[in-house]
């Protein structure tokens, strides 16, 4: 069985990210989507919440499943047998970054990093700034799943 890992925050899962992930279901027979319970930072939805709306959101994809972890990704992917790890790529400083990682992740496992071009269409995109267009009372939609534009909508302006 081909196993990967898709990880990150997902505070919130935008466009962009349903795309990899879906991308990546097609190429693999499993697709663990990781999030990352990263107590350093302060997110806008809790760890629970994010990984229900993973789950609501990826449910047409049946090879697609949402865990929790917090330390190494590596160690994760040891504990689960993953031997890949796949991370989208919108510009080339995502690339620079995201090359000394995985030539540091393989250093310390031997797990792979794929990386995966990001659809031009969601090339601009971060849940960073889906979070600031949001909280300035933008118009997110299409930008993320409908669902967390309303989750995101109750939870910025109440």
């Amino acid at each position: 069985m081909r196993r990967v890992v898709c990880p990150g925050s997902f505070d919130p899962i935008t466009n962009g990210h349903l795309d990899i992930i879906g991308r990546s279901a097609r190429l693999y027979d499993e697709v663990t989507v990781a999030v990352l319970i990263n107590v350093e930072k302060s997110s806008l939805f809790t760890v629970d919440e994010r990984i229900d709306i993973l789950q609501t959101v990826t449910k047409d994809y049946p090879n697609v499943k949402v865990e929790k972890f917090h330390g190494l990704l590596v160690d994760f992917c040891r504990q689960h047998d993953i031997p890949a790890i796949v991370k989208g790529i919108r510009v080339v400083s995502d690339f620079d970054y995201e090359l000394q990682m995985a030539q540091l992740n393989y250093r310390l496992s031997g797990v792979e990093t794929l990386f995966m071009p990001t659809n031009p269409e969601y090339s601009f995109l971060s849940s960073s700034r889906v979070k600031e267009i949001a909280r300035y009372g933008g118009d997110v939609s299409g930008l993320v799943p409908d669902l967390v534009h309303k989750l995101l909508i109750e939870r910025l302006r109440g």
